[in-house]
């Protein structure tokens, strides 16, 4: 198996991918905008993100590899510029694959992919060297590195390179040999030299020209001042000053193309496929083939310092973010405290001013499915994305928006959030939602995250209140841990009945949003629903109780 950073080389994985309207739900094309403007970036990272693994050894190899860029800047600074070079190697294989090269340059632009492998390798040594490593998955990668460099004659290779070159830079011009046929018509032509200097214009040229065509013949028509003219590809015609006559060499047929510039070309492509033999056999006892697998780790070193960067920003402004401690699966457990939105790190890391309420929570046996009720703008949804988006993060092994994080890795995330309009028209808004619910249940499993925004809020409250407790009956009968956050404060106030007549191993408890003193103060906390009570908070806050009121018209009277 190849080597990543992402997963440990020894056990396959099993990935899940993100339900499309998890992705949706959970924002994650904002996210992803916030990593990087590339759009190529952006949709690698996306890919990777949403492609879920519930392994606890991958997940842990991910936060290490990610915990050791995360300290250390200057090894993200150097692998960043490192990017570049790293896409370029992507053209290297073709070193491999050819087994002819056609002209010179195709030998010079390898023999330069050579030298920018050979100095990647070495900069990639060098800078995992400069910084104390404790993942397994950059400890790894420094050891294939260090015995790529150290086992692939470097030092020789970087000798022949630069050697070869410098001769094949120093070729400046060719010296070549024609032989005529008895009519003087080109017939053969052959290489005397290469020569490491041009040919100007005096010498042998400026005097041949001056004896073979007079001043006074010279061509001054620019359509006529092609070299082509000596070599015509019809040798039928031939032009010879301002007049076109019947060239002395010609045939009734055309014969094609003529035998100077045939030959040469075969004669110059002759040598430089030699010459590009020789150098393949002296370079290729100096490759390992294994280096050229670290084009494949491009997305990945990608993935890691963009995430590594934007946490960075979200530290900078005094927000906390953790590296998440993972319990075993079969638990299904949650415990953190602090937690709050990534949604809400961004937007104050790009500037905006506000202040971000974090708060403890908890799946476990006192509660994995939770019925959260709130007033209207209290943070039911900012609340139930936050925990979704902080599974995401965990499981991708990126810190988490919390000041502490310990979880049960689920195997994968289901989201039920208000449908568009449009979607709707066919089925009708609480057909469309029912079919969903039915699609996540065909889905779901005890290891995975439920989280229902608002559902069967469309419908009349009995017709909803109906469908929705046979729902949660559903999600306490697979195991699921859920976050149902709803209007339906009726729903919160059955658990007795929800818990002792349904089997399962997931308590039902109700989650409230807090209101102090008329204010919405976005803490959350498990307690009974308080429905009226939230409404009695804000009507005294504005005077609109009805004692107020009476008290205000009886004291203007």
């Amino acid at each position: 198996m190849e080597f990543s950073l992402l997963h440990p080389s020894n056990i396959d994985v099993e990935y899940q991918s993100l339900p499309t309207q998890a992705i949706n739900d959970l924002s994650v094309n904002y996210i992803c905008e916030a990593l990087t403007k590339d759009v190529f970036e952006r949709n690698s990272i996306k890919n990777l993100m949403t492609n879920l693994t519930c392994d606890e050894r991958v997940i842990r190899y991910r936060r290490d590899v990610f915990d050791d860029l995360h300290r250390s800047p200057k090894l993200r600074s150097d692998l960043e510029q490192l990017l570049s070079q790293l896409s370029d190697l992507r053209e290297i294989e073709k070193f491999q694959k050819d087994t002819d090269a056609s002209d010179l340059w195709q030998l010079i632009n390898r023999l330069r992919e050579i030298d920018g492998y050979v100095n990647c390798i070495t900069e990639i040594k060098e800078s995992l060297e400069s910084i104390p490593i404790k993942s397994q998955g950059l400890g790894e990668l420094k050891r294939i590195v260090t015995d790529i460099h150290d086992n692939s004659g470097f030092p020789e290779i970087k000798k022949d390179i630069a050697e070869t070159l410098a001769k094949a830079q120093q070729i400046k011009s060719i010296t070549l040999g024609v032989n005529l046929d008895n009519l003087l018509r080109p017939d053969k032509v052959g290489i005397i030299s290469l020569n490491n200097f041009t040919i100007a214009e005096s010498g042998l040229i400026k005097n041949f020209m001056g004896k073979v065509i007079q001043s006074d013949e010279l061509n001054s028509n620019p359509v006529f001042s092609s070299i082509k003219s000596f070599h015509p590809q019809n040798p039928n015609m031939t032009k010879v000053g301002l007049a076109q006559v019947k060239s002395v060499m010609a045939t009734e047929e055309p014969t094609g193309a003529d035998q100077l510039s045939s030959n040469l070309t075969k004669t110059v492509t002759a040598i430089v496929k030699k010459i590009v033999r020789d150098i393949k056999g002296t370079l290729q006892k100096y490759i390992s083939i294994s280096g050229f697998t670290l084009v494949s780790l491009v997305p990945e070193i990608i993935f890691y310092i963009r995430w590594a960067d934007l946490i960075e920003k979200i530290q900078s402004k005094g927000l906390p973010l953790c590296k998440a401690d993972v319990l075993p699966t079969e638990d299904r457990e949650l415990f953190t405290e602090g937690i709050y939105n990534l949604k809400l790190a961004i937007k104050i890391a790009e500037g905006e001013e506000f202040e971000i309420i974090g708060n403890d929570f908890e799946f476990s046996d006192k509660g994995r499915i939770y019925i959260m009720t709130g007033p209207n703008r209290g943070g039911k949804t900012t609340f139930t994305q936050a925990v979704g988006l902080a599974f995401l993060l965990a499981q991708n092994g990126i810190y988490v928006p919390a000041r502490s994080f310990k979880f049960s890795p689920c195997d994968n995330i289901f989201t039920h959030f208000p449908a568009d309009e449009n979607d709707t028209v066919d089925l009708g808004r609480l057909g469309e939602e029912s079919q969903r619910i039915a699609e996540i249940f065909n889905l779901a499993t005890d290891r995975s995250l439920l989280l229902f925004n608002e559902s069967l809020a469309t419908t009349n409250v009995a017709e909803g209140l109906y469908i929705a407790k046979d729902v949660v009956k559903a999600m306490k009968y697979v195991g699921t841990r859920t976050i149902f956050n709803t209007h339906m404060h009726e729903l919160a106030r059955h658990l007795d009945e929800l818990n002792s007549k349904t089997e399962g191993s997931s308590k039902v408890e109700s989650l409230v949003t807090g209101v102090e003193n008329g204010a919405r103060s976005f803490k959350v906390s498990i307690a009974p629903p308080q429905g009226v009570s939230y409404a009695r908070d804000i009507a005294i806050k504005y005077g609109v109780t009805f004692e107020q009121i009476k008290n205000n018209i009886d004291n203007n009277k």
